[in-house]
């Protein structure tokens, strides 16, 4: 007999989706087998001193327990990682779909082939994601031998060597520089997880709230995926004043999900940003070019591609993660001004320390909040 957490994970076909999206993702920049050689090498040699670079400027002592692997993966492999990670995150969520479905013979064939088309569909959408992430540190999936990861919860750094050669080639700049550049930002996410160990669970209780809050009817989730996948085939008619409508995090949200979620922009924002200052604040030591580096990613941050990639991303909630890098950034700046980075990094102290989303806003707020009552 099929278990209920084995048949909810039925109800998406992930080796499909992995298919799908292998099949479907835009073959990378041409590079010579010598050349790929290089690079690949290049980003571990970038990655390994970017390590202590992090750790100099930030302060932060890591846990060598919670040490996680650095890997230089292709489109494919990227996509891999991400689909093992959904798999751990989604199961919960997955599972109370599968109970309000219903069992018997016409859920279970209903289930069967939901399972296919959600399959395809988020192959779709991992396919066009998969030529856009220069890098990741990809959380919650547990260590296999493909995916190796810290013996304590897995947890690994993923650089995407063929993206980051396509963007370096298309600002023109400085490739050496440029893949230092990203290394670093990179390496600011794995010094959070591995120098903060409460971090990750902190992280996953937040999403798991989130998601077991979820009252959505389940054909609601595939509607909105079929709508991305019509605009990723070029089928979606869109007006000029549509703005995409809600994105697949805004359709599902309760009361308590809309709590659980300002949380989470919240320690998003801090974590991007955090990010981005260190990587600008680190660069002008070590990547002679930052400045040119800077102006044109920004410029290119901004304006995004065509009105497919803009619907794509208010669709999929990436318009928020944009803003989250400018907000975060902004709020690290702020504090480290006000309090030095020792007296930043007491964010790290507990939860209960993390700034909230008004505070994110407002950093004052959190100096008041978390010094003051500290000092006094």
């Amino acid at each position: 007999m099929t278990s209920i957490g084995g048949a909810a994970q039925g109800m998406v076909d992930w080796n499909l989706a992995v298919a799908t999206a292998t099949r479907l993702v835009r073959p990378g920049p041409e590079v010579s087998r010598d050349e790929a050689r290089a690079i690949v090498a290049e980003l571990r040699r970038h990655a390994k001193s970017s390590e202590g670079h992090v750790r100099s400027f930030t302060k932060m002592a890591t846990d060598a327990a919670h040490d996680t692997p650095v890997l230089v993966v292709d489109r494919p492999g990227w996509v891999r990682a991400n689909v093992a990670g959904f798999r751990e995150v989604l199961k919960p969520l997955l599972e109370k779909m599968h109970e309000r479905r219903g069992g018997g013979a016409g859920g279970a064939m209903l289930g069967a082939v939901g399972g296919k088309v959600t399959g395809v569909e988020l192959g779709m959408l991992l396919s066009f994601l998969a030529s856009r992430v220069l890098g990741q540190y990809e959380t919650f999936a547990p260590p296999t031998k493909e995916l190796p990861g810290s013996a304590v919860g897995g947890g690994r750094l993923l650089l995407v060597a063929p993206n980051i050669v396509h963007v370096e080639r298309e600002l023109d700049v400085d490739p050496h520089d440029f893949r230092l550049w990203v290394c670093l930002h990179e390496e600011t996410h794995r010094t959070q997880f591995t120098g903060v160990p409460w971090l990750r669970d902190h992280l996953e209780g937040e999403i798991q709230s989130f998601l077991g809050e979820t009252e959505v009817d389940p054909m609601t989730v595939l509607e909105r995926f079929r709508e991305a996948a019509s605009a990723l085939a070029g089928n979606k008619t869109e007006r000029e004043d549509d703005d995409g409508g809600p994105s697949l995090v805004e359709i599902v949200q309760t009361p308590a999900q809309r709590e659980i979620l300002g949380r989470l922009t919240a320690v998003m924002s801090l974590l991007e940003g955090h990010a981005d200052f260190v990587m600008d604040g680190v660069g002008p030591d070590v990547v002679p070019s930052v400045g040119e580096i800077r102006e044109k990613f920004q410029q290119r941050r901004a304006k995004g591609a065509s009105r497919l990639d803009m619907a794509l991303r208010k669709l999929l909630g990436l318009d928020a993660k944009l803003r989250q890098y400018r907000d975060g950034e902004r709020f690290v700046r702020a504090v480290v001004d006000e309090v030095g980075m020792d007296g930043f990094n007491r964010v790290w102290t507990s939860p209960n320390t993390l700034p909230t989303k008004s505070e994110i806003a407002k950093p004052a707020d959190w100096v008041a909040r978390v010094h003051r009552k500290a000092d006094s």
